[in-house]
């Protein structure tokens, strides 16, 4: 999980919506499915997120399984915050192609299991306390990711963060057969490519700029754990090239 730097406040029509809040549970429900200019504020969204999801740091959309408009903090929770741009980002998966997935996953012969903002977990009540929310200006400090494609709570944690860590992960799934599987295709594929440079004496600076620099204003899928791939030599190419991804 990477922090959202929130930028601007998702245009006119979100911003006259949000002058007036829902008050209850029916009523944010109600109002946001009425509301017609998703679009716009999705575009927002996806622009300050480099076009990955807000949770998996998955690019969607690369995948065919678009995204949806998530708010952070349940609308059935906080009805007063479903307008809220500060409380809105851009998650893995359109409900519309939802089976688009689950292709993908029976293909890939994994559990047909939703993660993000579809999560079982993320759909009831959530212990906004415990969770570690992508709004978060350290919310990367909490999570650390394995070879086999796991993201795990990062060593050295207190017990209490530890414990939002390992809540935020099963709340959301993110240690779904699916995106466990990306992420350990993605790791040893690094590991490929990492190599082949120190075995020919290439430069691993170029490499980690290639896999860590947006192109067109967007990242590749799992940013974080590309970053902590690349350890020292990320953070060298981050700070010389890319300070805003810092």
């Amino acid at each position: 999980m990477r922090e959202i730097k929130k930028q601007g406040n998702g245009g006119y029509h979100l911003n006259q919506a949000n002058q007036t809040p829902p008050k209850t549970t029916t009523q944010a429900t109600s109002r946001w499915s009425r509301f017609n200019h998703k679009p716009e504020v999705m575009k927002y969204l996806l622009d300050e997120q480099y076009h990955l999801c807000c949770y998996s740091e998955l690019d969607a959309n690369a995948y065919g399984i678009g995204f949806h408009i998530e708010h952070v903090e349940n609308k059935s929770q906080n009805p007063g915050r479903t307008f809220d741009y500060s409380n809105l980002a851009a998650s893995a998966i359109d409900a519309q192609r939802i089976g688009v997935l689950k292709g993908r996953q029976q293909a890939a012969g994994v559990p047909t299991d939703l993660f993000g903002g579809h999560a079982p977990g993320k759909q009831g009540a959530v212990d906004i306390q415990r969770f570690v929310s992508p709004h978060q200006p350290d919310c990367s400090r909490f999570f650390s990711y394995l070879s086999d494609g796991r993201i795990v709570p990062k060593e050295n944690l207190n017990e209490w963060d530890s414990e939002r860590a390992q809540y935020t992960i099963d709340v959301l799934n993110l240690n779904s057969q699916f995106l466990q599987s990306e992420r350990k295709q993605w790791w040893d594929e690094l590991s490929e490519l990492f190599n082949e440079h120190l075995d020919n004496e290439m430069d691993l600076h170029s490499l980690a700029k290639v896999d860590l620099s947006p192109v067109s204003g967007k990242l590749k899928s799992f940013f974080s754990m590309t970053r902590q791939f690349f350890g020292p030599i990320a953070e060298d190419v981050l700070r010389h090239d890319q300070p805003e991804l810092l």
